[in-house]
């Protein structure tokens, strides 16, 4: 998709649809390398670029690609450049939400405020008992 609208918005006179165009075609290609790149087998760094981005953090890539997504929007805001990168910029997304980690239960976190509210009444009985 980004690709597509990319080439799409390259075809026009103005010079920024152009450059975002051309930014979107690059990100269509930086994704497809670093998330799939058993497309791209006929490109020989293709294995290398892909485990250099296995290696990165779940926050860094969620910046990088909501990054890249952002630039061509900032360039030329029109209809084609916001579909083109919004799934480049819903990957960005769940990449940021998997580094948050998973949400865990009512249960357990009713758990925890429980002992610190023991805790803290513990530690407010002691002060009033050791001013006594």
């Amino acid at each position: 998709a980004c690709a597509i609208s990319g080439l799409w918005n390259c075809v026009t006179i103005n010079p920024l649809n152009i450059a975002a165009g051309v930014w979107m075609m690059l990100n269509a290609f930086v994704l497809f390398l670093c998330e799939a790149p058993f497309c791209c087998q006929f490109i020989e760094f293709a294995n290398a670029v892909a485990a250099r981005a296995d290696r990165l953090r779940a926050w860094q890539k969620a910046a990088f690609y909501c990054g890249m997504a952002v630039f061509p929007v900032i360039l030329s805001l029109t209809l084609t450049t916001l579909l083109g990168n919004a799934i480049a910029f819903a990957t960005g997304v769940l990449y940021g939400m998997s580094a948050l980690g998973k949400k865990g239960d009512a249960i357990s976190y009713a758990r925890i405020h429980q002992q610190q509210k023991q805790m803290d009444e513990e530690k407010l009985t002691g002060s009033l008992e050791g001013q006594a």
